[in-house]
């Protein structure tokens, strides 16, 4: 899929659309149109969840145009939130504020489980500093001399809370069996798992490392289970080339890592207001964000 057309300027806030705002998130605002909810993606950008003062234009359609590719893919392992016949029902909605198409999806209104499915197929980020602490990632004990980006000996399944404000907070399977209901913790602990080969399977023929991914689900009235939220996008996963895998050091990545990088540079104690993103920092990470479309669905 090439790179659509992208807006000059970053679009910071949603204005003019004649529904209620539902939701409003770091990135996303969630609209409801009375049967459905509209969620569109702006162009804001967060890192140590704080909104910096600037974003990265076309972010929005990017990770949109992304998630609804993925979602194709996903509908045949799982069911999705998206309505049927999506593309016909969101110009519908969107009549008149055909700009917002691009960065939009519109959504069965569900209730979200109150955990984030993760998947890691390979050690880093904070399951790396768990390794380095206890041997091992929660419940899931890992072999010996592991190094910063090495593949796990298969992909795991480490789920976490959803914090309404600040940090997730990793849990074993066994509290979120609790949390959930045995049942659904299992069907949602398979479906993360085949979610997650899925995609690393078809990353891996763009030449590109799926490490880990966070999947979110939603229960419709029925009680039946659903995917929802964003999918496989690089601001839920972390993506790196293959050609450049090296474990024993941090991995170049198609996601945030390179604001995330440039931040820890900075005077700045990670409280709100963050510091303006200089302009080759916005136009790199816009850069690997369409670089990461392009390569997944070519």
């Amino acid at each position: 899929m090439k790179t659509p057309p992208l807006p000059a300027e970053a679009l910071m806030t949603v204005t003019g659309l004649p529904y209620p705002l539902k939701a409003k998130g770091k990135v996303r605002e969630v609209f409801d149109l009375g049967t459905h909810y509209l969620i569109v993606a702006t162009d804001r950008l967060s890192a140590f969840d704080v909104v910096m003062p600037n974003g990265v234009p076309g972010k929005g359609i990017l990770l949109t145009q992304i998630s609804l590719w993925w979602f194709d893919q996903a509908r045949l392992v799982f069911p999705t939130h998206l309505v049927p016949d999506h593309a016909n029902a969101l110009a519908k909605a969107l009549h008149g504020h055909e700009h917002l198409i691009a960065r939009s999806m519109l959504v069965r209104k569900l209730t979200p489980l109150p955990v984030e499915a993760v998947v890691r197929g390979y050690l880093a980020g904070g399951g790396f500093k768990e390794y380095q602490k206890t041997g091992g990632i929660l419940d899931h004990p890992l072999p010996a001399g592991l190094l910063d980006g090495s593949k796990l000996p298969q992909p795991i399944f480490t789920p976490s809370t959803k914090a309404a404000e600040g940090h997730d907070e990793a849990i074993t399977r066994a509290r979120c069996g609790e949390i959930l209901g045995e049942k659904v913790f299992r069907t949602i602990q398979e479906t993360s798992l085949a979610l997650y080969r899925m995609g690393a399977e078809r990353a891996a023929k763009a030449g590109v490392i799926l490490a880990d991914t966070k999947f979110e689900f939603g229960s419709a009235a029925d009680g039946s289970l659903v995917l929802i939220d964003e999918v496989l996008t690089p601001d839920s996963s972390r993506y790196w080339p293959a050609t450049t895998w090296q474990p024993g050091r941090a991995q170049p990545s198609y996601d945030k890592q390179f604001v995330r990088d440039w931040l820890e540079t900075q005077p700045w104690n990670k409280t709100a207001p963050g510091p303006t993103l200089p302009a080759d920092v916005v136009q790199k990470t816009q850069a690997l964000y369409a670089e990461c479309l392009e390569r997944l669905t070519a």
